[in-house]
């Protein structure tokens, strides 16, 4: 199935290289996706048993009105038109707060159908600050895969907390896969303002530490990231892969690009045959 959202970083045109690293039974493992932004991998593997998890609690409020009201997000997202005008409006509207979780959802999907490039971004205030985008005929409400994604969530925990829940959900033999936001290569590249604060190199050092955590505990994890943190994850498996990518502040630096894909998978698979 697709995501619903589109994100930058997302993971759609890297599918297969990620999933070739998943352990052959991954479908029948229990899966947490601690950065869960667009959705990409976790709505193709749709996990029987797990948890979604995001810092973002407007995105996380989203997906539990997919789960619980996709009807009602429908009928209220369809009410909005796609005009230069009616997106500001509707932007000044969103950051205003003090939204039901219906309206505050549909009106995620809106600014993320018909802005700049399914850009998710806030300023220093918290304040959802995308410009409006320039499409021909932009599909704002994609039922099918509303339905689609709201059959997927019900199977798992949707999550609002920071990443470190890993160490009390997950268990021996569950699957982790990780998009954390990634360490800018340059400035040009830095569209990891999610949320106000950001994600620091210390978040990034924080995040390497849970990981080895769960590695020690015989939790089988894929991340995703860019090649600067590799440093942080000496010992482990690290495959280079090129992504196509389209956020960029500078239209000639858009294309493809290098990031990496680190994994315990093969260091831990030997040891779980010979027990």
């Amino acid at each position: 199935m697709t995501a619903v959202l589109k994100w930058a970083g997302g993971k759609r045109s890297l599918i297969q290289a990620i999933l070739s690293t998943f352990p052959p039974d991954y479908e029948n493992r229990v899966f947490h996706e601690p950065f869960l932004g667009g959705g990409a991998v976790f709505f193709t593997v749709r996990p029987r048993r797990g948890t979604v998890n995001d810092v973002n609690p407007r995105l996380i409020n989203f997906y539990r009105v997919v789960r619980e009201e996709p009807g009602r997000l429908v009928e209220e997202a369809s009410k909005y038109t796609y005009d230069r005008d009616t997106y500001y409006r509707l932007r000044d509207h969103f950051n205003e707060g003090s939204l039901s979780p219906v309206e505050d959802a549909s009106l995620l999907l809106y600014l993320n159908k018909t802005g700049y490039n399914g850009l998710y971004r806030v300023n220093s205030r918290g304040l959802f600050n995308v410009p409006f985008g320039t499409y021909r005929n932009p599909t704002i409400v994609p039922i099918d895969d509303i339905y689609a994604a709201s059959e997927a969530l019900r199977r798992v925990e949707i999550r609002n907390e920071d990443f470190s829940y890993l160490l009390d959900a997950t268990r021996e033999g569950d699957l982790v896969y990780l998009d954390p936001p990634y360490e800018p290569v340059s400035r040009t590249s830095n569209f990891n303002t999610y949320n106000p604060t950001g994600f620091p190199w210390g978040e990034q050092e924080r995040l390497s530490e849970t990981i080895r955590e769960l590695d020690a505990r015989g939790a089988l994890f894929v991340l995703s990231n860019s090649e600067p943190v590799g440093k942080l994850y000496k010992g482990f498996t690290i495959k280079t892969v090129h992504a196509n990518r389209s956020i960029n502040t500078k239209a000639t630096a858009r294309g493809p690009v290098r990031e990496i894909i680190v994994t315990n998978i093969k260091h831990q698979n030997p040891r779980k045959k010979e027990e």
